[in-house]
C-alpha cells in the first residue's frame, strides 16, 4: 500500500514516520486499501492538544477519513485510526 504522510508547518521526525508506516501496514488484515494519506497539523489550541492527524483511506468501494486531536502525533494518529478500523467493520456488515 502506498502511504502519503503530510506535514503542515513542521517536519516529521523519521520515528513518526516509522511508527505511522507500522501502524498502516497492520491496517492491510482489516481491508485491501489502495492508498492512503496521512496530514498531521499543528493547531494553536494547546488546551485540548494541538497535535491533530487525519487519515484517508482509498479502498474499494468509497474512500474513509477519520481525523483526531490529542496532546502527541501518535495517540491522535492511534485515535484516528481506531475510527478508521470502526469504519472499516461498520462496512463490512
Amino acid at each position: 500500500m502506498d502511504v502519503q504522510i503530510q506535514s503542515v508547518k513542521f517536519d516529521a521526525s523519521k520515528q513518526l514516520v516509522e511508527f505511522i508506516n507500522a501502524k498502516m501496514a497492520k491496517l492491510e488484515r482489516f481491508a485491501e486499501p489502495t492508498s492512503a494519506e496521512v496530514v498531521l497539523k499543528l493547531e494553536k489550541d494547546a488546551e485540548k492538544g494541538n497535535k491533530i492527524a487525519v487519515i484517508t483511506l482509498r479502498i474499494p468501494g468509497g474512500d474513509m477519513r477519520a481525523e483526531a486531536q490529542a496532546r502527541t502525533f501518535e495517540e491522535a494518529f492511534d485515535t484516528a485510526m481506531d475510527a478508521i478500523k470502526r469504519q472499516i467493520e461498520k462496512r463490512r456488515e
